[in-house]
């Protein structure tokens, strides 16, 4: 039987499924509310959950074994993202509980509102910060320094080419991965934060003084923005990277210093956008004409009138902000463009780890090691997001 007409028979019977589902909910309930007014794509969505929980289940007890006696990399992987997943939300429960009695009373009653989500989101972010700024503590060896075994595989099983003295293995050249990924927090992370910071100030700045002063100064500054926000920002981060790289030979300024001003500059536009429209809002205020009549200057306007008024929504801007240069951070080190050697980054990682995936046929755990910087990566803008949800769910006022 073809994969074609298996998918069809699967697909056949969910959405047959689904149709009984309902019905025979109304029969045993009695017509209750949730089966009589529950639509057909309601319940097809509860028998697809059910379907894929059930092979999951079944999935996951798979032998770790081909009959050939070769590695079941799929099952393997599956088995560690199951656990990672169960492990992760056994770790958000148990510091959403620790945060409910420790601390002041402003946060308990923080963590005892929080959903499960931004318990989690908070803890990774702690995490990250805490091997960010320990990082020279916390690695066992340089980011830079480079060991007497090379290409050694993750895992540690000197029979599968590890070495129990580099548990997540070495790179091309013996560099400890396990150590660049810990100073790759330091670096990547941190210029991240650098950089949206240093984006929040030139476009929350120009975007307030363009709503507070309009005029020809809020044309002039709304007109290069919509130059610089057609240019797709990746292509024009790129194109200005490599200018870019030829100055910093010339004038002796480390390229990662142009990054940082050039995705600044770039990420601006959009905060610019969003601090104009929520300063024009502020603006037209009673309180602003207030503070007009009685002769405040313009620093007072948007420093204590309108930056207060407009901090929630700038706050979870920073958070999405933050995710987007941080992605393109990785996206240009990983393009060659980014970060420079001999400094770890997550971006460059991920492109020099690639071969070891080659590796998965006879050892899954050698083909995590270009899994690892990428997993990072997207574990932080997770969890980034998740905290943002949940920033945004508070300051729009919205109840449960």
């Amino acid at each position: 039987m073809s994969s074609l007409l298996t998918m069809a028979i699967i697909l056949a019977a969910i959405l047959g499924g689904a149709y009984v589902f309902r019905f025979a909910g109304q029969k045993i309930t009695n017509n209750a509310p949730m089966f009589r007014d529950m639509g057909y794509g309601v319940a097809f969505g509860y028998v697809l959950a059910a379907a894929l929980l059930i092979w999951a289940i079944w999935y996951y007890f798979q032998p770790l074994e081909t009959d050939a006696g070769m590695k079941n990399a799929g099952v393997q992987f599956f088995r560690w993202a199951v656990q990672g997943f169960i492990i992760a939300a056994i770790a958000a429960f148990l510091f959403r509980l620790f945060g409910q009695f420790v601390g002041t009373a402003g946060t308990r009653k923080l963590f005892r509102s929080m959903p499960l989500t931004a318990s989690f989101g908070i803890l990774v972010i702690l995490l990250y910060a805490i091997v960010a700024i320990f990082a020279g503590a916390i690695a066992p060896y340089g980011q830079a320094e480079i060991l007497g075994a090379a290409n050694v595989t993750a895992g540690g099983d000197p029979a599968l080419g590890g070495n129990p003295e580099y548990p997540l293995g070495t790179d091309q050249i013996g560099r400890d991965i396990l150590s660049r990924l810990i100073y790759g927090a330091q670096n990547t992370v941190g210029i991240a934060f650098v950089t949206t910071c240093l984006a929040f100030f030139i476009g929350g700045s120009l975007g307030f003084l363009a709503a507070t002063l309009q005029g020809w100064l809020d044309q002039l500054l709304s007109r290069s923005v919509d130059v610089l926000m057609a240019i797709p920002s990746l292509i024009f981060a790129l194109l200005l990277m490599t200018i870019a790289s030829v100055w910093a030979v010339e004038l002796g300024v480390p390229l990662t210093i142009f990054m940082v001003l050039i995705i600044a500059v770039i990420d601006s536009t959009r905060v610019y956008r969003l601090a104009r429209a929520v300063g024009l809002n502020i603006v037209v205020m009673d309180y602003i004409e207030a503070a007009k009549l009685r002769g405040e200057g313009l620093g007072y306007l948007v420093f204590k009138e309108i930056l207060p008024n407009a901090m929630a929504p700038l706050l979870a801007e920073f958070g999405l902000r933050f995710c987007f240069v941080f992605l393109t951070i990785a996206a240009l080190s990983f393009l060659g463009v980014g970060i420079q050697p001999p400094l770890a980054d997550w971006g460059t990682m991920v492109r020099d780890l690639a071969p070891f995936i080659n590796f998965a046929a006879f050892a899954p755990t050698a083909a995590i090691t270009p899994l690892l910087a990428a997993g990072a990566i997207a574990l932080l803008t997770v969890a980034v997001n998740f905290v943002v949800d949940w920033m945004l769910h508070k300051s729009s006022g919205l109840k449960e």
